[in-house]
């Protein structure tokens, strides 16, 4: 297997491809973003940034790398929002079939459905978990039904059994449909006024899960560069508490962590994204999986 010239964790890592655990995948698109842009550049900065970070977790008191994580080459890119999908999909299916844990990094959030689509069809039975500002649950956004607003309605369309956590911006449509069907969905004043109860929603999720975590759930003072901002959102140790208790309590067979806003200004960011794809990592070697 062809390895991607930049690898996480940098050159100190001698991860081999037989024997890792754990594999990488960039997704360097952003045809359906419609704010900022910078989501083609972010798979680059947060390997670029992940040569910084330290291989022991003080958390979990492993380090890791042990395990062994190798990055691939990233996914060609084309602007049509169906080709895309497909490609995404079909590079998708290709890497499944080897047995490793797969880390997906975004590129804005449309990629999300084409993977979910491959590992569906792997798993049978899936299950997602969506952390994320946004309810993503347009139909079509802009005139496509890939956009990066419609990633959560696509998902919703392979599986009715999804949780999505800290939404605080979505249209009155979006609105009118979580009502209507009862949706699972858990929106930052509910996290915070501890009026949904989110650990009970995610108990009743049937295993396994894949865990769609974009950047933008955070509050700004974590993630300044996003492409469609949101004030008032998770701090880090507060995303680390219900990211630990998805691991711990779920099976998680993938991830991907999307809509970094790459930016030649904002070190801060990509690092802590870096950190954060690392966390999972640690996270998952020490789950029930």
């Amino acid at each position: 297997m062809q390895l991607n010239s930049k690898q996480f964790l940098g050159p100190e890592n001698h991860a081999d491809w037989e024997t890792a655990r754990y594999l990488i995948l960039p997704i360097p698109y952003e045809g359906a973003v419609s704010y900022g842009t910078g989501t083609g550049a972010a798979p680059v900065a947060v390997l670029d940034a992940s040569n910084y970070l330290e291989f022991w977790d003080e958390v979990l008191k492993i380090d890791p790398s042990t395990a062994g994580i190798v990055t691939l080459p990233p996914v060609r890119v084309r602007q049509d929002h169906a080709e895309m999908h497909e490609i995404i999909y079909q590079r998708a299916k290709e890497i499944l079939q080897y047995d490793k844990f797969p880390l997906f990094l975004g590129g804005d959030h449309s990629i999300s459905s084409a993977l979910f689509r491959a590992l569906k069809e792997k798993y049978g039975r899936l299950s997602c978990v969506q952390i994320d500002a946004h309810a993503d649950l347009r139909d079509s956004y802009e005139g496509s039904r890939f956009s990066h607003a419609s990633v959560m309605a696509r998902i919703r369309e392979m599986t009715p059994h999804a949780l999505q956590i800290g939404v605080r911006s979505m249209s009155q449509e979006e609105a009118e449909w979580i009502e209507r069907d009862r949706l699972a969905v858990c929106t930052m004043h509910a996290f915070r006024s501890r009026l949904y109860d989110w650990r009970t929603a995610l108990a009743n999720l049937p295993e396994p899960v894949y865990l769609t975590f974009d950047v933008d759930a955070f509050d700004w003072s974590v993630i300044a560069s996003t492409g469609t901002p949101e004030p008032g959102g998770f701090t880090w140790d507060e995303v680390l508490h219900i990211v630990q208790h998805i691991f711990q309590t779920k099976r998680v067979i993938g991830c991907d962590v999307v809509e970094l806003s790459a930016s030649p200004h904002d070190r801060n960011s990509p690092f802590a994204i870096a950190k954060l794809v690392y966390k999972m990592i640690g996270m998952h070697i020490m789950s029930k999986s």
